[in-house]
């Protein structure tokens, strides 16, 4: 593995290290299934592609290896399209690395912790990270942090700049997983202490996303962005092992949802129902309860599961939410 992987990673390369590894990322522990596409830019390849389609390992290696590629790679038409059609934006590093600053300004009560901002870039501070007020950086390791609708995650891992596509050198990283993985690098010495605290640093990082390709390219950021760290720590590459199961983590943890109904995108149906008379076969559609009168509990579609780690059990990622709609 190249510590400078290009900004394209290739499904191609993931498969070739390990067919199970492609498998983990594209599945879908809340459906059993694997994520779909849930979008019509690919339907034009034909069967296989359609917006409801499940993403399979076929359908993106070999000669189509090359199917999926970051935003920052794709045709200004297409990046116009998805911004047209689902809004989607990606924001530069230098706007995350601020609003992730003030983050960690509220969790350290103090500012500049990890870097200091200078317009459109930022100067890294690369003094050990202190803590205090009862704080420590097991806390800081296990803190809860999410991305909503997270696209290719910039958010959480900074391997590159979405907007310009340059790579950004592992202590210039800014994501909020990247600050947590520093914390591990600057606390710890022995290999397995090491990995131990990055597996709790990957379990406290969640994220989600409508879009199949965009969740996809998520995952695979996240599962390079270890690699990139283990090399640099040890000078060798991470075994097959410890790659599966982080991947396993970040299949649970970066998740396909439907942000605004909190199931699996396309999910809500509706309903027919059959009432038999004299007169013969009487049919009454009836729509999604949830979204005919927006109660976020009602909802006929899948309801997406996530892992309690402390727990080790599934739960529905309705449930971390008291609301009343």
């Amino acid at each position: 593995m190249n510590l400078d992987e290009k900004v394209d990673i290739k499904e191609n390369s993931i498969y070739n290290l390990n067919p199970d590894l492609l498998s983990i990322l594209l599945y879908d522990n809340t459906t059993k299934r694997n994520i779909i596409w849930a979008t019509d830019m690919y339907e034009n390849r034909g069967f296989g592609y359609e917006t409801n389609s499940q993403i399979t390992i076929d359908k993106i290696t070999g000669r189509l290896g090359q199917v999926i590629k970051p935003r920052i790679k794709k045709s200004k038409q297409e990046q116009d399209k998805r911004i047209k059609v689902k809004a989607e934006v990606f924001t530069p590093s230098w706007i995350c690395n601020e609003q992730n600053n003030l983050a960690d300004s509220s969790w350290f009560e103090k500012m500049d912790i990890f870097n200091k901002s200078e317009g459109t870039t930022w100067k890294t501070n690369k003094n050990k990270v202190q803590f205090s007020n009862n704080k420590t950086w097991h806390d800081y390791v296990d803190s809860v942090r999410l991305e909503i609708s997270c696209g290719e995650a910039p958010y959480l891992v900074s391997r590159y700049d979405t907007t310009t596509g340059d790579i950004i050198p592992i202590i210039d990283r800014i994501g909020l997983l990247d600050r947590k993985l520093r914390i591990v690098n600057e606390n710890t010495n022995d290999k397995n202490e090491w990995y131990e605290n990055v597996l709790k640093a990957y379990k406290s990082i969640y994220g989600f996303e409508w879009q199949g390709d965009s969740l996809l390219i998520a995952r695979e950021n996240l599962l390079y962005t270890f690699m990139d760290y283990y090399i640099d720590r040890f000078n060798e590459e991470p075994n097959i092992q410890q790659l599966k199961e982080i991947a396993t983590i970040i299949s649970w943890n970066i998740f396909q949802m439907d942000g605004l109904k909190f199931v699996i995108p396309n999910s809500c149906k509706n309903e027919i129902k059959i009432n038999y008379t004299l007169f013969g076969e009487e049919k009454i559609e009836n729509e999604c309860l949830g979204c005919k009168k927006g109660n976020i509990k009602t909802h006929n579609g899948i309801y997406v599961k996530i892992m309690n780690w402390n727990t080790n059990k599934q739960i529905k990622f309705l449930s971390l939410f008291n609301r009343k709609k």
